[in-house]
């Protein structure tokens, strides 16, 4: 008798992911010291899963933990712990524990500090990827699996058409992300209740963050009320539709980003600074994308720019009538002077 559905699609999602990132190995063999295996580890690769102790990166620990080794790949895991609620440092010891257990090697608890740029969830979410990126060039990781689940992905799709970002918002989460492909989604075609269901057949024990559920924070609203409202006004599949969405935005957004990059070539001048006449020729779909790349180069974060931001700065080429600099996230600001556009961090 074979595993239950749910444990063989969460294992089917890992060991496909798995494949690519021994692929990619192949194809692209790691440099550089730091990103290589020890002497130690026979060669063989490591990947971590991002783990906070809930059902889905509890679901995602556990099928790495019995895909890796019939793939000669080390599985190990790092948990976050946020400091946001009292006793956050004994979950986190909790879940070393369990991730212990699974036999992961190396598991690790990286404690952050949590700003306050960008609102809570957005800091919260900075802090944790730079704990992560720091976990895995600390131990030579090939690969990060993350459990967001397709019903995660819709939520992605809704708050981005919420703030109006545009193509590239309403593309969701990449199933591969970061540098040189870092981080690796296996769960977005997959639903929340079907980690959840693998995890209760396993007796896998899983900690529910309250944060989830506080209608304090926008997604968790968003998940409570916005889309069970939305699934009872148009009926089910909702979830299904817009994670179709975000791989078709995502399509259309890579094109459109790789059109942009050549023309962010094409439209400067000696001093490369971007050129206003040049500028305005461009379709107005790409000519945004070169002022959205100009603008976070000069150090506004990606996180804070929306598209009301870019909007005022496009009407410094398309509405010129003499107005004065836009202030942008990140204390940037972008001018029209002499028929260029200066964008600079001041």
């Amino acid at each position: 008798m074979g595993p239950h559905p749910a444990v063989a699609a969460i294992r089917l999602a890992v060991r496909r992911v798995l494949h690519d990132v021994l692929t990619d190995r192949a194809e692209n063999p790691p440099t550089t010291p730091r990103s290589a295996a020890t002497p130690a580890s026979g060669g063989r690769p490591l990947v971590l899963v991002a783990c906070s102790g809930g059902a889905d990166s509890m679901a995602l620990a556990s099928a790495l933990a019995f895909e890796a080794p019939k793939l000669s790949v080390r599985a190990g895991a790092v948990t976050v712990d946020h400091g946001l609620q009292a006793g956050s440092d004994l979950r986190a010891a909790e879940v070393v524990a369990r991730l212990g257990a699974m036999r992961l090697d190396p598991v690790e608890s990286v404690a952050v500090t949590v700003g306050r740029e960008g609102g809570p969830e957005a800091a919260a979410r900075d802090a944790r990827y730079a704990a992560l990126d720091a976990a895995a060039e600390r131990h030579g990781a090939a690969a990060v699996l993350l459990g967001h689940t397709r019903d995660d992905q819709a939520e992605t799709v809704l708050l981005g058409l919420a703030r109006g970002s545009g193509t590239r918002s309403l593309s969701g989460m990449a199933a591969v992300s970061g540098t040189a492909g870092r981080y690796r989604r296996p769960f977005l075609q997959l639903d929340r209740q079907t980690a959840r269901k693998a995890c209760l057949v396993q007796s896998i024990p899983v900690w529910d963050d309250p944060h989830n559920s506080d209608p304090a924070y926008t997604r968790s609203r968003l998940r409570h009320e916005g889309l069970p409202a939305l699934e009872k006004c148009l009926g089910k599949g909702v979830v299904e539709a817009l994670a179709r969405t975000a791989q078709l935005s995502r399509d259309d957004a890579d094109a459109l980003d790789a059109w942009a990059a050549d023309a962010d070539r094409a439209v400067r001048d000696e001093a490369g600074l971007l050129d206003c006449a040049k500028l305005y020729a461009l379709p107005p779909a790409v000519r945004r994308r070169v002022l959205r790349r100009a603008v976070i180069a000069a150090g506004a974060p990606a996180g804070s720019l929306f598209a009301r931001h870019i909007e005022e700065v496009d009407r410094l080429i398309t509405g010129w009538r003499g107005q004065g600099a836009i202030n942008l996230p990140g204390r940037v600001e972008a001018r029209r002077q002499g028929g260029r556009l200066v964008v600079r961090q001041g």
